[in-house]
């Protein structure tokens, strides 16, 4: 098949692009400096590298809770940490019911089966792959103790609605920093938001979270959880609850400080690379665009009529990083949930009791979500490091490939 702009790379033609991109996982991907040199220098000088007692964690908790305007922030080792110390924060009994999105990654689902509870499903917007809250609606049940929301590839989720049913919504922000929802940041409209700094991010750590509240009994179960249940602002060793050692260190805390100062930049770069090409793609029939009020850009994503995956192909051959299925399937057809097996060979917490019934996921369970991810959903990777040639050699692929796919 050929097009005026040549055969698809993929059958044989000439590609658009040759170079690599920028990727987060090198350093032309990444925005680290001296100051984050010499921020882990410094910690090295002062022998200290656990929090406990320490600055640089502490330091960056409240520059996070300055930035979101909340009363609170806690550190920890990851994303997942993040979220787990929010479900057990809110300490659901076992077989009680938290409402989540199948489009998303496992840890968020590990957060809610680690406490104990149950994972209820609900579908998705199919432009956007975040919650649907007309599904929220139909899942409630006198078991549901929170809605976990996530802010996918960067786009604001409709949180205030959610919070609307009266029960908390924990966010996970894990792709959504500096995301804008109408009502404030991202992780600022429910009982907690949670945040990500894996590799992969808008910034970096190599690995940890942040957990944000102006809830100040969520704060101090947020910060005993993480911490073993041992309350740091009392000279007896003691553990007041259960809890996990979740903690960050103090080399971590030191290049994350860092690189929250970069963050404004950082974001403001990735909404202006992918407004230009937006405005290259905007006449594409058949392709929908992401609405960009408040977005982050953690990836870029288009809708298409079918076929993700073949456009993802298509693309990665004219050089682009793309991917046709953000998720290989939803997350109630994972293998660990399709078999119930969460501890030993019981289906605990999955059965009744302690669950009001005996829970399984089947094909089929959101309809919308399947769609979006065996279908329509394409994620262009993206960077806040892309120039505009970048930018506009994506957009050459993206039209070329359309013009051969459709």
């Amino acid at each position: 098949m050929t097009t005026a702009l040549g055969a698809l790379a993929v059958h044989g033609g000439v590609p658009v692009r040759t170079r690599p991109f920028p990727v987060a996982t090198n350093a032309a991907g990444r925005t680290f400096g001296r100051e984050e040199r010499a921020a882990v220098d410094a910690v090295l000088a002062d022998g200290r590298l656990n929090a406990v007692g320490g600055t640089r964690v502490a330091g960056l908790e409240a520059a996070m809770a300055r930035l979101h305007g909340v009363a609170a922030a806690v550190a920890c080792s990851s994303g997942t940490a993040a979220l787990h110390m929010a479900i057990g924060a809110l300490n659901p009994d076992p077989g009680d019911e938290v409402i989540t999105t199948p489009v998303t990654d496992f840890g968020t689902i590990i957060a809610i089966l680690a406490q104990n509870a149950v994972p209820v499903f609900a579908d998705v917007d199919p432009l956007t792959g975040n919650l649907d809250p007309d599904s929220v609606r139909r899942c409630l049940s006198d078991r549901t103790r929170a809605i976990v929301a996530v802010h996918l590839l960067g786009a604001p989720a409709p949180v205030a609605e959610l919070a609307g049913f009266g029960v908390p919504v924990v966010e996970d922000c894990a792709q959504a920093l500096l995301t804008e929802t109408p009502e404030g940041l991202a992780g600022t409209v429910g009982a907690v938001g949670c945040f990500s700094l894996q590799q992969y991010k808008h910034i970096t750590c190599g690995d940890g979270g942040l957990a944000v509240t102006s809830d100040p009994a969520l704060a101090r179960a947020l910060r005993l959880f993480g911490d073993k249940g041992r309350p740091r602002d009392s000279a007896t060793r003691e553990h007041l609850s259960f809890g996990m050692n979740y903690r960050m260190t103090e080399l971590q805390g030191a290049v994350a400080g860092v690189q929250l100062q970069r963050l404004p930049g950082v974001v403001a770069r990735r909404r202006a690379s992918a407004r230009r090409l937006a405005a290259a793609l905007r006449d594409l029939p058949g392709v929908r665009l992401p609405d960009q009020r408040g977005h982050s850009f953690w990836s870029f994503p288009l809708v298409v009529a079918d076929g993700n995956d073949r456009w993802a192909r298509a693309l990665r051959a004219e050089g682009i990083p793309a991917e046709g299925r953000l998720f290989e399937r939803p997350a109630y057809r994972t293998a660990v949930l399709e078999s119930g097996r969460i501890y030993g060979g019981s289906r605990f917490p999955l059965s009744s009791p302690p669950a009001r019934h005996d829970w399984s996921y089947p094909p089929g369970l959101c309809p919308v979500a399947e769609r979006l991810l065996g279908q329509t959903l394409l994620v262009l990777f993206w960077n806040e490091n892309y120039t505009d040639e970048d930018v506009d050699d994506i957009a050459a692929a993206v039209r070329k490939v359309h013009a051969a796919l459709t």
